[in-house]
């Protein structure tokens, strides 16, 4: 695979696993069902249904960027952690489904007509979305695993000894003449 390709494929990676971390982010603070009676009760999000919704999205945002970080078992071992975040959040997107949760919930902040309950209805929407997410970060983390190891890592200037002949390094003397040149008001990254 060329340098071309490889680049157009972390890339496409990149965009499809941070697009998924962001609709599980974005899933999580909209409301997730409609309380059908008039209450002091606010419609509970994804994320007060799932608090760990919001979380699972922002450590998959930070393994996208810690994959681009890596190289060989540490860029797989990323994208292991990105898809088993992926996973995590499509079973609390389940679990938050659950009626039996979503009227705990309910019943919880709405003391006073706990004996009845609130009636409610589902919004699909928005767990759809999380769902969607879900799998792109679980997609996202199984395709850096299988295939991260053929992308490139960080450029090498941002390595210590960068842009230096190999063999060599910094001598105490020659940080010395810099200092020096500086003191002298020279400057000494001009090669005239």
């Amino acid at each position: 695979m060329g340098d071309r390709a490889a680049r157009g494929e972390l890339l496409g990676w990149l965009a499809g696993t941070v697009l998924g971390c962001l609709l599980v982010l974005l899933a999580a603070g909209q409301a997730w069902v409609r309380v059908l009676q008039e209450s002091d009760v606010t419609a509970p999000t994804g994320g007060d249904l799932a608090p760990a919704l919001t979380p699972l999205a922002l450590a998959g945002l930070a393994g996208a960027v810690a994959a681009l970080a890596t190289k060989g078992l540490g860029r797989r071992l990323v994208g292991l952690l990105l898809a088993l975040c992926g996973a995590g959040a499509a079973v609390a997107t389940w679990t938050a489904r659950d009626a039996g949760n979503v009227t705990g919930w309910l019943r919880e902040r709405n003391v006073l007509q706990s004996v009845g309950g609130l009636p409610w209805e589902s919004l699909s929407l928005w767990p759809v979305v999380s769902t969607a997410g879900a799998v792109l970060m679980i997609a996202g983390g199984v395709f850096a695993i299988v295939r991260g190891g053929r992308w490139a890592g960080m450029s090498a200037r941002y390595d210590r000894d960068a842009g230096k002949p190999a063999g060599t390094s910094a001598k105490p003397e020659d940080d010395r003449a810099l200092w020096d040149a500086l003191d002298r008001g020279d400057d000494p990254t001009d090669h005239r």
